[in-house]
């Protein structure tokens, strides 16, 4: 989903990751209100329907007013060019939200908001097709409808102060974790976090060229390159002479099975004003960019699926290293980006901690080959509760077609590998994020690994990186999880002399299991004047 441009002045204490958006209650309310008329697959569409609507009138009510106080200067509040330039839709009065928000309660209100799509479709060509247009359809409650306009009214998502924090992505993402649940998908479609999006884009760097995202979501891997491509345009860094001004030179290529996120995907990209073939269809069985060889592949599949149809695809030319397995598509995602990779093409890619080590049904056989091709470039372990739909401990892949090809170091025979399990900060209760900090030791690591210029000079740290030659891979039977690699961290010794340590240790032990004693002989009396002692 959308994501802000890195921010190198931020302060280690604000949160990027919008892991908490401070309105929950608010925003299950508003797919609450039509529970009782449709299942969450359809509210689902409805809600964030209504959220880009809102989305879009926010930025236009904002801008609007900024006119209106300038008329003296010859500003028109009603000339379209006036947003346009802005990269703001131009929203028709019958599309405004204080229109619908006026006329939430009448019966009339799901054709209002047909209309209103239908207004913005036909004044914003890039959004033609995109838009839900259904709210006037029977099944939809008029009733509860209008409520759900009431509460999103008191939610603000486009005007500058809330696209800065993208709200609207915010918003996408805890909705996601909420109807995942409704829905019963168990994670099988979720948002990725800023952090994890930021920290691949940092790592590979796509200044140039095609970009693309074999399951896209909602296109979050597109605006976080394009953010990213911004926010170095005026840098010195290694990919800065690709990116001499703010306008991006990618071109960009994705494809989305989800028909309603596919959807959200071209409103993302729209609302920003970034070109892009976003494909609607199974990757695996209809794969819409056939031919397409990229130079950055940025992707986090959904984990572990079994219903992919793979018992259909066994002789898929994509399967160079060996067939995948029915029952689990890890290793069908790897060979897909693999196979779209141009000759000199990155990869950066998110999978579930079990593609690193898992030897069944030939998964371990496959990951030989991977390796043996000289094709992993670097591994990642991550840190855990950093998805909001799932729990299942992740980790990055990065993959190389030609790893001597002249931009960086001959890296042939090598591997980096990285633990990072141990970097982040609870963003709340329950979801760690990664810190700028974190993404930038990451990043420079790799970068510095690879032999960029101003990156550094790369070490091993132990328990954090270690560079691998092939042999040592070889002799860990191709796992590749970073924990065997890096080795323990070294502990700073303290000066204090082992006697001595040893002598406060035990001290401290003792006074700890008498005191342990007094609180069990005082719950011990207590349940005993309960009437459960012994």
């Amino acid at each position: 989903m959308a994501l802000r441009a890195s921010n190198k002045n931020e302060s280690a204490g604000a949160s990027s990751s919008g892991a908490n958006v401070g309105y929950e209650a608010q925003l299950w309310q508003m797919a609450d209100a039509l529970r009782g008329s449709m299942d969450a697959a359809e509210y689902k569409h409805v809600c964030l329907g209504l959220l880009f609507l809102k989305y879009i009138s926010d930025a236009f009510e904002e801008q609007h007013a900024k006119l209106v106080e300038d008329r003296k200067g010859g500003a028109d509040p009603e000339d379209p060019d006036e947003y346009r330039a802005l990269s703001i839709f131009w929203v028709p009065p019958e599309a405004r939200w204080p229109h619908l928000k006026a006329q939430a309660r009448q019966p009339t209100v799901g054709q209002l908001v047909d209309d209103a799509m239908a207004g913005i479709e036909r004044d914003n060509p890039s959004l033609k097709a995109v838009l839900p247009k259904d709210y006037a359809r029977p099944a939809l409650d008029k009733t509860r409808l209008g409520q759900l306009i009431d509460l999103i009214s008191n939610i603000k998502v486009g005007d500058e102060a809330s696209r800065a924090k993208d709200a609207l992505g915010r918003v996408y993402e805890y909705f996601l974790k909420q109807f995942a649940g409704a829905e019963g998908k168990k994670g099988g479609e979720f948002y990725t976090p800023r952090c994890v999006v930021k920290l691949l884009v940092e790592m590979i760097e796509p200044y140039r060229g095609r970009v693309y995202d074999p399951c896209c979501g909602s296109s979050g891997m597109f605006v976080q390159s394009v953010e990213f491509i911004r926010a170095h345009a005026s840098s010195n860094t290694n990919g800065g002479n690709a990116a001499k001004g703010a306008r991006p030179d990618i071109s960009i290529y994705g494809q989305e099975s989800n028909y309603t996120t596919w959807r959200l995907a071209r409103m993302n990209l729209a609302i920003r004003g970034i070109d892009g073939q976003i494909a609607h269809g199974d990757t695996f069985h209809n794969d819409r960019h056939p031919d397409l060889k990229a130079d950055f592949i940025l992707a986090n599949p959904p984990f572990n699926i079994s219903d992919w149809g793979g018992e259909r695809l066994q002789s898929d030319k994509r399967w160079q290293y060996g067939a995948p397995p029915a029952g689990n598509a890890n290793y069908a995602w790897v060979q897909h980006i693999v196979h779209h990779l141009a000759p000199a093409g990155v990869a950066g890619f998110v999978l579930a901690n079990g593609s690193m080590s898992s030897n069944q049904s030939g998964e371990g056989e496959i990951r030989k080959n991977l390796v043996e091709a000289d094709l992993v470039d670097c591994m990642v372990a991550m840190p855990s509760q950093l998805f909001y739909s799932t729990q299942i401990p992740v980790c990055l892949w990065f993959v190389a077609r030609d790893r001597k090809n002249g931009k960086f170091r001959d890296r042939r025979r090598q591997v980096l590998f990285i633990d990072a399990r141990k970097l982040g900060r609870m963003a709340d209760r329950t979801h760690k994020e990664l810190t700028d900090t974190d993404i930038a030791r990451i990043a420079t690591t790799y970068h510095a690994w690879r032999g960029e210029q101003d990156a550094g000079a790369y070490a091993d740290v132990a328990g954090f990186c270690k560079s691998a030659p092939l042999d040592e891979v070889r002799e860990h039977g191709h796992v590749l999880t970073p924990g065997r690699y890096v080795g323990a961290e070294v502990v700073e010794d303290d000066g204090e002399p082992f006697e001595e340590k040893m002598q406060r240790l035990t001290a401290t032990l003792r006074e700890q299991q008498a005191e342990a004693a007094k609180l069990d002989t005082a719950i011990a009396a207590n349940l005993k004047e309960l009437g459960y002692g012994g």
